[in-house]
């Protein structure tokens, strides 16, 4: 389908063609050229007083259109004379043109000094490289990796007297006692069977404690027997063959539906997907496919804040679609909306917003983000996966409207961010997490059943039938599908405003206890729900030192970035420990001012990450040695 942006181009290829082609046909250079050009811009600005509209008119008649035609025509004749050396030179002229129109929509995007900062960094990057290929960089780097990686394999791996692998299939088949036997001992081994130095190793981490971050969305024990109930019933199903499963089917659509009503949009559609990762891929195809064949696009952007979580990366590496990274306001942490309408070009296929982020538990503007969608008729995700049931809760608690700090300011307020939003056409909630469903769960919605369709993979050739999918996988866990069925029913729209209400009031305890009673740390931005995140701005304070003293009295929270930071994520398992973990990061704070060790995990693993421009990719490199490991029987 042929695009007017498209026209556009070709128009502007056109005159950039023939200016250069006449050039070179009339022997003229560009000097000379560009005298001729200031010249009649000189004449017309001197006389610009008396001039009229008869006068404009009568100068494109007798002056403007003769001229043009001459240079046509020359050029044409040129042309036909010597074809090849024309042929050369357009191809010339595509090339610039092409590569010019994108370095153009790249720094306009990003920013003339982000550029020159991006390219001296690389510049900077290849030469450490290149340094570290030599013999003896090679070496030291090699050596160092490989003390983190028998590191990280001490910390993972169980060994010592009694530890058994199991390898290979046993010969005769075990009872289910010698399997539960089994699991339970391996629950073991990394606690009684490897003591160390690191307190976590000697006795384990128990998620009930709640002094986990997120990670674990418990709903207490009745909801888990409740879906295991549920997860055995279904144990073989695959929504696959509805046919065979009917049941699965049935619960997959009302799963959809309940989530479309909750983000007020009964009319819409949706897939369920295996998480949030999932979803965003999912959303990220289905504006690429959609813009191919509506629009034309075939260099697919997308625009998308600093905070925004790293599986939009993911699916835009998947999926072919080169991202633009917009940064966020300091103060609010919301994306900066005039780099945003910068960014936006003929080829962007989508924009994003988070409600809430994980990094720093803030929103972005969606209802500003939504009227830029609208205006350029692309596509808005709102990635709401952390926000899950909590916010679609907000409101009916009664906590939307946040509340009144001692400046008189008001702080975490929910701003609109679901389907009654003009511009929103996908969101992707996480059942997983605040839903208190089965892990492996999450739902992609649309704004109606037309995009959703461009989710689909359908191949009807195939020798083995026709084959059609909703999302990445084929065959899928119905199970897990019959466990979020029955999480969502056992709980009830009663149980999510309670959870919702617990939760983010602990959130909101934290966040102000903070403010109120820790002056070396500040929250980022009004986070308006289970996130709270932190930075110090006492410069003796290093924030990592805190999160690594925190590690030690048995709390494992998130390190972030831009600016350096923690964050904890607030479930039901920290409503009990709310007090603890205030007097707890009091303590820690003074630690790392006073007797900082300089030596923990998040300090070493995050100071070597912005050590250098070559920090990343070291960080990356002991990022992939972690992901090795975790084969590794």
């Amino acid at each position: 389908m042929l695009r007017f942006s498209s026209l556009l181009n070709a128009f502007f290829f056109a005159c950039f063609a023939l200016a250069f082609e006449w050039a070179r046909v009339s022997g003229a250079t560009l000097t000379g050229t560009r005298r001729v050009i200031v010249h009649a811009l000189q004449t017309t600005i001197e006389n610009i007083g008396t001039i009229t509209i008869p006068d404009v008119i009568a100068t494109v008649c007798t002056t403007t259109i003769p001229g043009v035609t001459t240079a046509i025509t020359a050029v044409v004749e040129r042309s036909i004379a010597s074809p090849v050396d024309t042929l050369k030179s357009l191809l010339l002229y595509y090339v610039l043109c092409t590569y010019g129109l994108k370095v153009y929509r790249h720094v306009r995007a990003r920013g003339l000094r982000r550029c020159v900062y991006e390219n001296v960094k690389a510049a900077a990057k290849y030469i450490l490289l290149l340094f570290f290929a030599l013999p003896p960089g090679r070496s030291k780097v090699q050596s160092e990796l490989s003390e983190v990686r028998r590191d990280i394999e001490k910390k993972l791996i169980p060994d010592g007297v009694g530890v058994e692998r199991h390898l290979e299939l046993p010969r005769q088949g075990l009872s289910l006692e010698r399997i539960l036997m089994e699991m339970e001992k391996m629950d073991e081994e990394m606690g009684s069977n490897n003591p160390g130095d690191d307190e976590h190793r000697a006795k384990g981490v128990d998620w009930r404690d709640g002094k986990i971050s997120g990670a674990v969305y418990h709903g207490g024990l009745e909801l888990t027997r409740v879906i295991v109930a549920a997860l055995e019933r279904y144990a073989l199903a695959n929504p696959l063959h509805p046919g065979v499963f009917p049941a699965i089917r049935k619960m997959e659509a009302e799963i959809v539906s309940i989530c479309l009503r909750l983000f007020h949009n009964p009319g819409g559609a949706g897939t369920m997907t295996s998480g949030g990762t999932e979803s965003i891929v999912m959303a990220i195809k289905t504006y690429r496919d959609w813009a191919r064949t509506v629009k034309g696009i075939t260099e697919p952007e997308m625009v998308v804040p600093l905070t925004a979580h790293a599986a939009f990366d993911k699916g835009a590496a998947y999926m072919g679609v080169k991202v633009h990274t917009i940064p966020v306001d300091p103060v609010t942490r919301k994306v900066d909306m005039k780099r945003v309408r910068r960014a936006i070009n003929p080829n962007t296929i989508m924009l994003v917003g988070s409600a809430i982020n994980f990094p720093d538990g803030n929103q972005d503007d969606i209802v500003a983000l939504g009227q830029l969608a609208s205006w350029h008729d692309i596509g808005l995700h709102v990635d709401c996966c952390l926000g899950s049931f909590v916010l679609p809760f907000l409101e009916t608690s009664g906590l939307a409207d946040g509340e009144i700090d001692a400046e008189g300011k008001v702080r975490y307020r929910l701003e609109p961010f679901d389907f009654r939003v003009k511009g929103v056409t996908s969101i992707s909630c996480d059942t997983h997490k605040y839903g208190f469903a089965p892990k492996g769960s999450s739902v992609i919605m649309y704004h109606d059943a037309s995009l959703r369709r461009y989710q689909y993979y359908v191949n009807p050739s195939w020798t083995g039938g026709v084959y059609a999918s909703p999302s990445l996988s084929g065959s899928r866990p119905g199970s897990l599908i019959a466990g979020t069925w029955a999480a969502l029913h056992y709980i009830g729209s009663d149980g999510y405003l309670a959870s919702c209400k617990s939760i983010v009031t602990c959130a909101r305890q934290i966040a102000n206890a903070i403010t109120a009673s820790i002056p070396s740390l500040y929250v980022l931005g009004s986070p308006p729900s289970s996130v709270v995140a932190f930075a110090s701005r006492d410069k003796a304070v290093d924030i990592y030192e805190v999160g690594d003293a925190m590690a030690k009295r048995g709390w494992h929270l998130n390190a972030i970035t831009e600016p350096r930071g923690l964050h904890i994520a607030c479930t039901k398992l920290t409503l009990a420990v709310v007090d603890t973990f205030v007097e707890d990061l009091k303590a820690c704070v003074e630690q790392a001012r006073l007797a900082p060790e300089g030596k923990g995990t998040m300090v070493a693993l995050y100071g070597l990450g912005s050590s250098s421009p070559v920090g990343p990719t070291l960080v990356g490199e002991v990022a992939t040695i972690f992901l090795d490991t975790l084969y590794q029987a």
